[in-house]
């Protein structure tokens, strides 16, 4: 195993570093409450006017809300409602596939009208959307224990609801699991390869006491990873950030590992430890010369970008490309940071992450927390006409990115959202058939 000298060790968190994660995981939290809370339970995909709901972005809003309880921000009762707003919705939802209904075969389509929680925008019905939804009901029923009626609804529901997942159906041709499916269409020509989020969705549809994977589904997938070294780290490769976190805002990987991880002498945990290292070093050599990189700017990952004709850029034309999955070191890359993937690799390396944050904080833009928030912010741009500001900032923020900085920074905290899935049968199942073993895992045993 070979590790970068430059890796340091991790030391307890000051009262201003609490302090300053503190206010910015709240102000993450606060995109829940203002743009949800309706009488169906949804989120809006993002801050900006007109928004549609994502089911991933629920999903995400129902695991955040047990943390806003246990920090104070909401009632447990008000917790409660919305949570109960949104499984009732979801067991109710029209699951016959129509163009205009919510869900398939336990699936749900990606986005949703906000109101009518009908298909919006032609979307695909989504596996690694619905597992993030799925993880959030998990979530709220590992969360709401009390023996009272409204508690004891949720459980059932989010238990009926996770039964209902026919994961058998995804399976068309095999082992390999699909991205998705549309109406009129059928499935999309796309399946999961190589190392992905899709981690948290092998384990629910292997934990799946109806509908269960294939047996050899997981070890079919894991045949795709890459492992590679770069800057002389060894790792699981993947470009983008997110890759290596959205899984473990719910589960925790810490001492258990699969049949490769046992086989790279390492697990998924220090796995996004060495990748996040991988991404500062990246910053730090700088290929492209783009602004702003360097040992405290770095965390390209999926998001927003600047919508701008090229620019010319340490002697070349540079194009900006919108909403992308940007990655290192084969990018893409545009020069577009993303403060959510920095905030959300907290847990993994705490010694790096936090003065990359307290530089995001000095930036200046007003409010303060605007580029630690934001979806993307790119200083290479420069300004359109006479005396426009240069650099660029996403405007609004988008839900994925807050459920992300609340869970994590959660996790580092207090470690509640891992704690919470520990508990469920479905989480431990879906190791337990992957292969994993050892650790918090192995101590509990088979559910």
């Amino acid at each position: 195993m070979s590790t970068a000298s430059t890796m340091a060790t991790a030391e307890p968190m000051s009262p201003v570093d609490e302090a300053m994660l503190d206010g910015l995981q709240r102000a993450a939290f606060d995109y829940f409450f203002e743009h949800g809370g309706g009488s169906n339970g949804l989120v809006a995909d993002t801050s900006r006017p007109g928004s549609h709901a994502s089911i991933a972005v629920v999903g995400f809003a129902l695991s955040a809300y047990p943390v806003g309880v246990e920090r104070g921000w909401m009632t447990r009762a008000e917790a409660l409602r919305r949570s109960l707003s949104a499984l009732r919705f979801f067991g109710d939802s029209d699951q016959s596939g129509t163009p205009d209904s919510t869900g398939y075969k336990g699936f749900y389509f990606h986005f949703l009208h906000m109101d009518s929680g009908a298909r919006a925008w032609r979307c695909e019905v989504s596996l690694i959307d619905t597992a993030l939804l799925l993880a959030g009901m998990l979530t709220a029923a590992a969360y709401f224990t009390a023996a009272t009626a409204n508690e004891a609804e949720l459980r059932t529901l989010a238990d009926a609801l996770y039964r209902r997942v026919d994961w058998c159906w995804a399976q068309p041709q095999g082992a390999a699991l699909v991205h998705g499916w549309k109406p009129g269409r059928g499935f999309l020509n796309h399946a999961w390869n190589g190392y992905s989020e899709a981690l948290l969705l092998y384990a629910l549809g292997l934990g799946s006491p109806t509908h269960p994977l294939t047996a050899g589904s997981f070890s079919s997938w894991t045949s795709t990873y890459q492992w590679k070294n770069l800057y002389g780290i060894d790792h699981l490769f993947a470009g983008p950030l997110f890759i290596h976190q959205f899984s473990h805002a719910w589960i925790d990987f810490r001492g258990i590992r699969d049949r490769f991880m046992r086989e790279k002498d390492c697990d998924y945990f220090e796995n996004s430890h060495r990748a996040t290292y991988v991404q500062r070093e990246y910053a730090i050599r700088n290929p492209h010369s783009f602004v702003g990189y360097d040992k405290d700017g770095w965390g390209l990952s999926a998001g927003d970008g600047p919508r701008t004709a090229r620019q010319r850029v340490a002697g070349r034309r540079q194009s900006f490309y919108g909403y992308a999955a940007r990655g290192v070191p084969w990018g893409p890359d545009d020069g577009t940071l993303s403060g959510p993937s920095v905030l959300a690799s907290l847990a993994f390396a705490p010694e790096i992450v936090l003065p990359a944050v307290r530089r995001l904080l000095a930036r200046g833009s007003p409010p303060s927390d605007r580029s630690a928030l934001a979806s993307g912010y790119n200083d290479t741009v420069r300004g359109v006409g006479k005396g426009a500001p240069a650099g660029w900032i996403s405007d609004g923020r988008f839900g994925l990115d807050q459920g992300m900085i609340v869970l994590m920074i959660e996790n580092a905290r207090s470690g509640l959202v891992w704690r919470l899935l520990k508990r469920s049968a479905a989480i431990r199942t879906g190791l337990h058939r992957a292969g994993f073993r050892g650790g918090w895992l192995t101590e509990g045993g088979p559910p």
